[in-house]
């Protein structure tokens, strides 16, 4: 059973940093590729960030481009989400998603077949 657990939320103030963890064990983690979105209350779950298999491709919403980054580290079966120059409007949900043998980077969430249970980003202005 595949199982994808998030760490490093919390409360930071507008400017600041945080560096979300995504640990994901069950299946060979090389096998997947993976994202990023997020719920803000009172909306719709949205794409934040995805990248291939490989880690060599990424894509990032336009909302958080040039300030967030995705990434993983094969050694660790962990996918990181660096966010930067963080805005009162990145406070949200952030879930990391897994899609099993998949190749290139996928933006929709339909085409995830695994969810992290999310964890809490708050951005005080």
């Amino acid at each position: 059973q595949v199982q994808l657990v998030e760490s490093g939320g919390g409360l930071v103030q507008a400017g600041g940093s945080l560096r979300l963890s995504c640990a994901v064990s069950g299946r060979t983690f090389s096998s997947y590729t993976m994202g990023w979105f997020r719920q803000a209350p009172g909306k719709e779950r949205e794409f934040v960030a995805a990248g291939s298999r490989s880690g060599l491709s990424t894509y990032s919403a336009d909302s958080v481009k040039a300030r967030f980054t995705i990434s993983r580290d094969s050694a660790k079966n962990t996918v990181y989400l660096q966010m930067n120059s963080l805005k009162p409007e990145d406070t949200a949900v952030y879930y990391c998603a897994a899609k099993k043998d998949g190749l290139l980077y996928r933006t929709s969430e339909s085409e995830y077949d695994y969810w992290g249970q999310g964890i809490q980003v708050t951005v005080s202005s």
